[in-house]
């Protein structure tokens, strides 16, 4: 299909509508969450909290190495804990950005101080955690607390938010959790690195919110350098991980043959993601809208941007920090899929639907689901840019002025 019938042609599929139709839901976040102490006094039994816990923990950053490690319950005792983890399957079921704080604001999160050397750690409330991290279903815990919650919420531009907090005394297994053959396997071998034992769990169908998961719970890597990595690091690291790991096995690969342009429209974010013939670089460039959650007091669009060649960074990436590697990862299993390499470049527009920051999963999966259906076609990437100028809120020289690859393109002499 012709980039201009593509463009002209662009609607949203059934899931696509029912995401829309999702997002519309006019949700009282407010009045939820003075229902949440509520909720909190019905689940809590004495001084201790039983209920299914999603697979799921977080670990905070602040003071590190002493950090806060908790564990997620949600407290409603009817809920399904496996619908309360951050996991692709929310695009699927079209949340909005209301749906993900209902759950995450459901979800009592307990918390004790803790260092994060635990290779041997296996007991207390750490072992506890790191137990809950490497099991393969939501597993039954009893905590026992001090004190009521704190309400607040914690938002992020990385992780999923979190909800109430409360400290824990205790945590203790109500069951004996079922721990996948593969991730036994990589706690069993001291001597095993993390990034390979990441890269075999991706290999073993492990997605990588799943590989996170384990990563911060301190139970991958060499035994005498195993800890807790806060949540926010260990998404990053996993993305980073398992995206050089693709890279890798497609700079041998043919690269695309046309200039191929994929779209998709998420939680107020739309993607267009541009590939064209020759060697892997990619580059993110983000244009968030005046008034949006990220750029509340401007009049103008606020622009960031990140870029590779074909060898990949040596350097973290600041300006678009986690989602940088969260797209990066959706392009490249799309190209692994197809063993080919190519020029990429995701154009990330963030309008003030998106209000309020729910993690870069939501990056992952706007970017990942581009690839459903078909791609317009153009003669060239520069063409395509061209076509899609109309269709973007920034002009076509504004953005040559931040993205590196546009940029780039105005000296290509097989553009013209």
């Amino acid at each position: 299909m012709s980039l201009d019938e593509f463009i002209a042609d662009f609607q949203r599929d059934e899931a696509a509508e029912k995401r829309r139709l999702a997002e519309e839901k006019s949700y009282e976040i407010t009045e939820y969450l003075d229902d949440v102490e509520r909720q909190f006094e019905q689940a809590v039994q004495g001084d201790s909290l039983y209920g299914s816990t999603a697979p799921e923990v977080f670990v905070g950053r602040s003071g590190y190495p002493d950090v806060s490690t908790g564990v997620l319950s949600p407290m409603a005792g009817d809920a399904d804990a496996a619908d309360f983890a951050t996991s692709g399957q929310w695009y699927d079921q079209g949340y909005g950005v209301d749906d993900v704080l209902q759950r995450r604001t459901g979800m009592l999160n307990s918390t004790r101080s803790a260092k994060v050397d635990v290779n041997d750690v296996w007991d207390g409330f750490v072992g506890t955690q790191r137990e809950v991290a490497i099991a393969d279903h939501p597993v039954d815990v009893e905590v026992g607390l001090s004190g009521k919650p704190d309400i607040d919420m914690t938002l992020d531009d990385i992780s999923t938010p979190t909800g109430p907090r409360a400290r824990a005394q205790s945590a203790d297994l109500a069951e004996n959790p079922h721990v996948p053959r593969a991730v036994e396997k990589t706690l069993e071998d001291d001597d095993w690195r993390a990034e390979g034992a990441m890269t075999y769990l991706y290999r073993r169908g492990f997605d990588v919110y799943d590989v996170n998961t384990i990563l911060s719970a301190g139970a991958l890597g060499q035994g005498h350098e195993r800890r807790l990595v806060p949540t926010r690091w260990s998404i990053t690291a996993v993305d980073d991980t398992v995206g050089q790991y693709l890279r890798g096995g497609l700079q041998h690969s043919d690269t695309v043959d046309k200039a191929e342009v994929w779209v998709n429209e998420y939680m107020g974010n739309r993607y267009w993601v541009l590939l064209g013939p020759g060697q892997w670089e990619f580059e993110l460039v983000e244009m968030k809208a005046p008034e949006s959650v990220w750029n509340p007091e401007s009049s103008d669009y606020y622009m960031s941007s990140a870029a590779e060649g074909f060898e990949g960074r040596t350097s973290y990436v600041d300006e678009t920090a986690g989602a940088y590697y969260a797209a990066r990862l959706g392009v490249l299993e799309h190209l692994a899929e197809r063993d080919r390499q190519a020029k990429a470049l995701v154009l990330r527009e963030v309008t003030d639907d998106y209000w309020a920051p729910v993690g870069v999963w939501q990056v992952r999966e706007g970017v990942r689901h581009a690839f459903d259906g078909d791609p317009g076609i153009a003669q060239t990437f520069h063409g395509a840019l061209g076509d899609l100028e109309a269709h973007l809120p920034v002009s076509l020289s504004r953005l040559r002025r931040k993205s590196t690859m546009v940029a780039g393109l105005q000296t290509s002499i097989s553009d013209f």
